[in-house]
């Protein structure tokens, strides 16, 4: 009885060691069926695709091809082509490292419930392209073009395909604006800047922007232009409110009259390298129940964080929001944002000599020789001018006015230069208040400077000649 037992389960355990040989050698003939290779798996031409749809997570895009590019659910969104051409690029030539043939549970790629599904259509052909589970140790996507095999992938296509409708808005493009040569401003104030190649009104060589006073030319400071015309061509909205903007939505968002609009003509070249001109707008405004709240504060300064404000290039159809940082950085476009702040707008290497009233009294510095070599002299004493550079050019615009001045002067200097545009600036220094000081250059009310400004340049002076 007992040696009946034993070979009962002598036979149990033979029965469960044929059945995991057998489970083996079905695993072992199951992995040959994964094996390496280097094929393009799918093949389609971009130009011949008609139709393009996708759905991943709880979206669903789907796009068709008559002149142009189309949105299936509302055909007036502008479709940015390229993007669309991007999509379709990953399936030209779709290579694969591995192939797994003769599949019977998808599952375990992900490909029961595929994180995403692309269906692509050309006149003569449709594909349905699965996208599975991502492996992490190879690296690389499971992917099923509906043949009955799994492929893993090198290029996962979802990285192309995880996008939103808001990705694949064609947007207004804002060009770098190499050479421009007028700058028109309307709104927060009105004026024309043009360019001039060869300046011949000011004393700064880098002066090429001006605005025309009947027969005056205003510079404007070309490091300040060029940093507005960089905050233009950096603007890249992207968060649009409307791609369908008419006039009722120009008006919510308050661009049938803005408060800023900004033309600038240039020079670009086209594909083959000629020059053209083009001209591009741009209308920005704040939101109008902020505008109008905003002028009932009377002056009061809001957060950036708190505008909200709208852009549009062109007569486009798309409004963007942006920022409250970038509506303050494209509103800074006046005369006052974009002039020299330095009182004196000149090269100190090109001064020949300085006429200084002081407290009542005159004093003459002179100089000989030319640019970093020039020596100054007070009498027959040869100077040391670092200090004195110094203060004069560190007599900055805290503001502008035009303001007569009716308080004590400081100081007056008349400064000579070699320079064939201006010979010679008069700079008068005002006393205004307890911090501020009113400076008059060439008789011509210009800003308010800090009182200590003032003060360096008497102490600069006070040191050479007491």
């Amino acid at each position: 009885m007992k040696r009946a037992k034993r070979i009962y389960v002598l036979l149990g355990v033979l029965a469960v060691v044929c059945v995991a040989a057998f489970a083996v050698v079905n695993y072992q003939e199951e992995q040959e069926r994964i094996a390496n290779t280097d094929e393009v798996i799918l093949e389609v031409d971009p130009d011949a695709v008609e139709s393009l749809s996708w759905s991943y997570d709880e979206t669903s895009l789907a796009f068709h091809k008559e002149d142009g590019w189309l949105y299936d659910e509302d055909e007036a969104f502008p479709v940015d082509e390229e993007k669309i051409a991007g999509l379709l690029e990953q399936f030209q030539a779709l290579g694969a490292s591995f192939i797994i043939e003769d599949v019977t549970d998808y599952g375990q790629y992900g490909l029961d419930d595929p994180e995403c599904t692309i269906d692509i259509a050309t006149a003569d052909e449709s594909y349905e392209i699965q996208l599975g589970d991502f492996s992490t140790m190879d690296a690389q996507r499971y992917v099923s073009i509906g043949d009955g095999n799994v492929y893993l992938v090198q290029n996962d296509p979802m990285d192309a395909y995880e996008v939103v409708l808001s990705d694949l808005i064609r947007h207004d493009e804002i060009p770098d604006f190499d050479q421009v040569d007028t700058l028109t401003v309307a709104g927060v104030d009105s004026y024309e800047a043009v360019y001039l190649e060869e300046n011949t009104y000011t004393a700064l060589a880098d002066d090429c922007y001006f605005i025309q006073d009947g027969e005056d030319f205003l510079p404007l400071d070309t490091s300040r232009v060029e940093s507005y015309l960089n905050v233009l061509s950096s603007l890249d909205p992207t968060d649009y409110v409307t791609y369908t903007a008419g006039t009722e939505d120009l008006d919510a968002f308050g661009l049938d009259d803005p408060e800023l609009t900004v033309t600038i003509l240039y020079t670009a070249e086209d594909e083959e390298g000629n020059e053209t001109q083009e001209t591009f707008t741009l209308s920005v405004s704040r939101d109008p129940a902020e505008r109008a709240a905003a002028a009932e504060a009377d002056g009061d300064e809001t957060e950036s964080e708190d505008i909200t404000a709208y852009v549009r290039v062109g007569e486009s159809k798309i409004v963007y929001q942006i920022a409250g940082t970038s509506y303050e950085k494209l509103m800074a476009a006046a005369y006052d944002d974009l002039r020299h702040r330095e009182v004196f707008a000149a090269d100190f290497g090109e001064v020949t000599g300085l006429e200084v009233t002081l407290e009542g009294s005159t004093y003459q510095l002179t100089s000989e020789g030319d640019g970093e070599d020039r020596t100054f002299f007070y009498g027959e004493e040869e100077l040391e001018t670092g200090d004195l550079q110094s203060a004069l050019e560190g007599l900055s615009a805290a503001s502008f006015t035009d303001e007569s001045p009716d308080g004590k002067e400081e100081i007056a200097l008349t400064v000579t230069l070699d320079n064939e545009n201006v010979q010679e600036i008069r700079i008068q220094l005002y006393r205004y208040d307890g911090e501020q000081c009113l400076a008059v250059v060439d008789g011509q009310p210009v800003s308010l400077v800090p009182r200590s400004s003032v003060v360096d340049l008497i102490e600069a002076i006070n040191a050479i000649v007491l």
